[in-house]
């Protein structure tokens, strides 16, 4: 766990960072960096999709997935559960990120892709920790600079980086079978198309209730093993 909780660390410190530089950014310049990221992110999620190996796997883990999301409301739920951190705390201002999309993409950013689900592997099953701080040393920065425009929910992604990183290393003699090479390529392709629509809300383009998405990203898991029995993988 000593991997995870570095990376852990480094996101909420690199959030602190950013949330302190935050605060002397003009307004203009604060909005201007918001796009910026926005197209950055839009590049991430082009560049992890190309890893698919099977676009009928892509195909029906969005179409599905985003069928759960949305019977489930999961976008509502935690919109809900952030708009009552931020009443609690201060009065949510127009035009600002709220506290529930820092959360979801940083969350995101910091927890999908190969690196995360192999770097864990290899911590919980050899305890081999290269990857997993080469990680944290990139999250680490990624952290300063979203959270130097998206705020605090930035830095309440540490937490889930702490709980689904956490998860793999401890579970991984029992999970590691299951993240073959197809399904960690098809999760990242799932991934990086919710990190695209995340790039494209960002920059003003769109409205994607992103935390719909999410389910998605799993149901490789179960689809990639299927589609290897029946030969179409």
């Amino acid at each position: 766990m000593f991997g995870v909780i570095v990376n852990t660390l480094g996101v909420v410190i690199g959030s602190i960072v950013g949330l302190l530089l935050k605060r002397g950014i003009p307004e203009r310049i604060s909005s201007a960096m918001m796009k910026a990221l926005g197209l950055c992110t839009v590049y991430i999620g082009i560049s992890g999709a190309l890893s698919g190996q099977n676009t009928l796997v892509l195909i029906l883990s969005m179409t599905v997935g985003t069928a759960i999301g949305e019977g489930l409301d999961l976008d509502y739920h935690l919109n809900h559960a952030a708009n009552a951190v931020e009443q609690r705390f201060h009065k949510p201002e127009a035009g600002k990120v709220s506290i529930a999309e820092g959360f979801v993409t940083a969350s995101i950013i910091f927890c999908i892709g190969a690196m995360t689900i192999v770097g864990s592997l290899q911590a919980g099953l050899t305890g081999n920790l290269e990857m997993l701080m080469t990680k944290s040393v990139l999250d680490t920065v990624s952290a300063v600079i979203f959270a130097s425009s998206m705020g605090i929910g930035v830095l309440l992604a540490g937490v889930f980086v702490l709980l689904f990183q956490g998860g793999i290393v401890l579970l991984a003699q029992f999970v590691a079978p299951v993240f073959t090479d197809f399904v960690i390529a098809e999760m990242t392709c799932a991934g990086s198309v919710a990190i695209l629509a995340l790039g494209l809300n960002l920059s003003g383009i769109t409205h994607f209730k992103i935390i719909n998405f999410l389910p998605a990203v799993f149901l490789p898991i179960l689809l990639c093993p299927l589609f290897t029995m029946l030969g179409i993988a």
